[in-house]
């Protein structure tokens, strides 16, 4: 596999953006914490089968929703076995080849943190990990989380990331996450916890030195969202607070990425995030940090594409299917910089994409929703 050069910039981020002015609506794109322009719909990979037949409908849909003016594509090293990543890459360089869009014009996201199998579950994932990571010393066995399921010791994610950008063929990843890190906290002491975050953060403030990522964040499940006694909860303050110890001014942490959808309202709705002497929701607390957030399940695994929810018709004119309203639900929320929705089929990215001609919804009506 070629590797592909570059990253992605702000000024061909706008380019993409520009080319598509004809077609999409005001609101459609937002700019980054990084200055990069983003699609309010981005394309998410983490559901279906590892099989040839999903991977190469991923990689028409990843093809298609390029060519509709989504630029935001999301992946992680252990999606699928890590298919995912290895079929997105397929897709991007196809796009490209084709002249659909350029390396810079596209964000390209994915995580590390929990083990990646290879194609198949092995037969003893204890004695797979042992062999892999612990006995080439990559990673202590007290490094591991979750039943030898999740690590984020400086040397492991140094070799998730050299994974990545192998399944990607890319040069340089745009967005680096650490993959759930409220594993972590969730099995270890506080102080032990801000020690491995603290590590992880200056093993990717050098990754960034050294050109293979170009920003760094969180992408959380439970974290941000749970009360702040729950044995899960992760405050937004106290990473920013790490970066800066880390890096000061300079650190790249800039994105987080959260659930957040009709049914799972905590992102914005609980205010659980102290930022100064105030408490906020985890969206507002980001956004005050300069954070650009990211939401995960906006359609909860498929459940919101269907008739699951009261009529919302009337909140969300001109949005035709649920899944449509859903996702308007979240891409008009106040502070969400983009909405992923797992796509894996290129008739999903037509309805789903066919938002990007509708304006999002003004934010009183968001608001309003939740004073009902």
């Amino acid at each position: 596999m070629t590797t592909l050069r570059g990253c992605a910039t702000p000024e061909a981020t706008a380019a993409y953006a520009a080319r598509f002015a004809g077609e999409t609506a005001p609101g459609h794109f937002r700019t980054t914490a990084d200055g990069l322009t983003i699609a309010s719909i981005g394309l998410g990979t983490y559901l279906g089968q590892a099989d040839d037949e999903i991977d190469h409908s991923y990689q028409a849909a990843i093809e298609r929703a390029l060519a509709l003016g989504c630029n935001h594509l999301d992946t992680a090293v252990n999606y699928r076995l890590q298919r995912s990543e290895r079929a997105l890459g397929h897709a991007l360089r196809a796009a490209i080849k084709r002249g659909d869009v350029r390396r810079e014009e596209v964000i390209v996201a994915t995580k590390g943190g929990f083990v990646p199998f290879d194609g198949a579950l092995p037969a003893d994932p204890r004695k797979w990990v042992y062999e892999h990571y612990i006995e080439p010393g990559l990673a202590h066995a007290n490094d591991f989380a979750a039943s030898y399921q999740h690590c984020l010791a400086p040397a492991f994610l140094d070799a998730m990331i050299e994974l990545s950008c192998r399944n990607l063929g890319l040069e340089t990843i745009d967005i680096y996450y650490l993959h759930n890190p409220e594993t972590q906290r969730i099995t270890n002491s506080h102080e032990t916890f801000r020690r491995r975050m603290l590590d992880a953060f200056e093993c990717l403030e050098q990754a960034v030195s050294a050109g293979v990522i170009m920003a760094y964040g969180t992408a959380t499940w439970t974290a941000y969202r749970s009360a702040p006694t729950a044995p899960d909860y992760v405050s937004l303050t106290e990473l920013m607070g790490l970066a800066y110890e880390v890096a000061g001014d300079d650190n790249h942490f800039r994105y987080v990425q959260m659930p957040y959808n009709l049914v799972m309202t905590e992102a914005f709705a609980l205010q659980n995030q102290q930022v100064g002497d105030e408490f906020l929701s985890p969206i507002e607390a980001a956004e005050r940090l300069g954070l650009t957030v990211v939401i995960s399940a906006t359609l909860k695994q498929g459940l919101l594409a269907s008739p699951f929810m009261a009529d919302l018709s009337p909140y969300f004119p001109g949005a035709e299917t649920d899944a449509q309203r859903a996702i308007q639900f979240v891409r008009s929320t106040p502070g969400v910089a983009s909405a992923l929705v797992g796509m894996s089929r290129s008739a999903h990215v037509e309805e789903n994409l066919a938002l990007r001609r509708l304006p999002p919804v003004e934010p009183d009506v968001i608001v309003g929703m939740f004073e009902q």
